[in-house]
């Protein structure tokens, strides 16, 4: 496995110091919030991406590529009954799939809960259509690309559109492309009548990407969660992908946040190992 972090962990770090630090406490990827980089991220110059690249390769570590992709955003959403809210929606991601190859990352991992959940008049059947039919459309930029779209089931509490593991991999097996695929997230899994190693191993053919984090929102090891199992569900499945970690609650500090995720899990991974 390969460790990554969030760059919004940073705050209002610079992204040259988060980089930094983050290679310094020893993950090897950096995973963007587009919007840590420009208010509007599509209007990022070639120059401005470059040296964001730059940037990321000096200090040692890869671009994962891209998440948080519709946060503090406006009138985009993917299951809108408004055909022309939907098109905007593909031509936004569109951009962001261009900024993800320009950065050197690969994958991008489609939360954004509040773009997705359910709207007045929008059944679960039309919602699900209504995915099938945007994320599709994403797949001639994708292909363009060499990217990969991971789709994240998310916790009922945060929205009531892809709240499973099984729901998402349904949605993927009916687009049929290998640029849609799979993202999973430890604070989201907890929330599933399954067990987290039951949702890895049965996950398997369509993972892509891995969050690392804590039901108490913060990162692993931090609160009562055990990756022990989690990590050998992992190692069973012979992953070899990145698990970044994300939090949303920075309470203990960023130093601490950082250093301390890295620690537990590698300690995890050996013993696993």
């Amino acid at each position: 496995m390969q460790y990554g972090i969030c760059n919004e962990t940073f705050g209002n770090w610079s992204l040259k110091r988060s980089c930094e630090f983050a290679a310094e406490s020893g993950y090897s990827g950096i995973e963007i919030a587009p919007f840590t980089l420009a208010e509007d991220p599509r209007k990022l110059s070639s120059n401005q991406r470059d040296d964001f690249r730059r940037i990321i390769a000096q200090a040692g570590l890869e671009c994962i590529g891209l998440h948080w992709l519709l946060a503090k955003t406006e009138g985009l959403h993917v299951t809108s009954p408004d055909k022309n809210t939907r098109v905007q929606t593909i031509v936004y991601l569109s951009e962001l799939i261009r900024l993800c190859r320009d950065l050197g990352g690969k994958t991008l991992v489609f939360g954004s809960p509040h773009q997705r959940s359910l709207v007045a008049d929008v059944t679960k059947d039309d919602a699900d259509g209504f995915l099938e039919e945007t994320f599709s459309a994403l797949i001639p930029v994708l292909e363009e690309t060499d990217t990969v779209l991971a789709l994240e089931p998310l916790s009922p509490v945060e929205t009531d559109v892809l709240t499973t593991a099984a729901e998402t991999r349904t949605i993927i097996d009916s687009i049929g492309s290998p640029h849609i695929k799979l993202h999973l997230d430890v604070k989201a899994m907890a929330s599933e009548n399954q067990s987290i190693p039951e949702i890895i191993h049965a996950s398997a053919a369509h993972l892509e990407h891995f969050h690392a984090n804590d039901t108490n929102l913060q990162g692993p090891g931090f609160g009562a969660i055990e990756f022990g199992p989690i990590f050998q569900a992992l190692h069973e499945i012979s992953y070899a992908g990145w698990v970044s970690v994300e939090v949303f609650d920075y309470a203990p500090g960023v130093e601490q946040l950082v250093r301390e995720s890295i620690r537990y899990m590698q300690q995890v991974e050996a013993d696993v190992e």
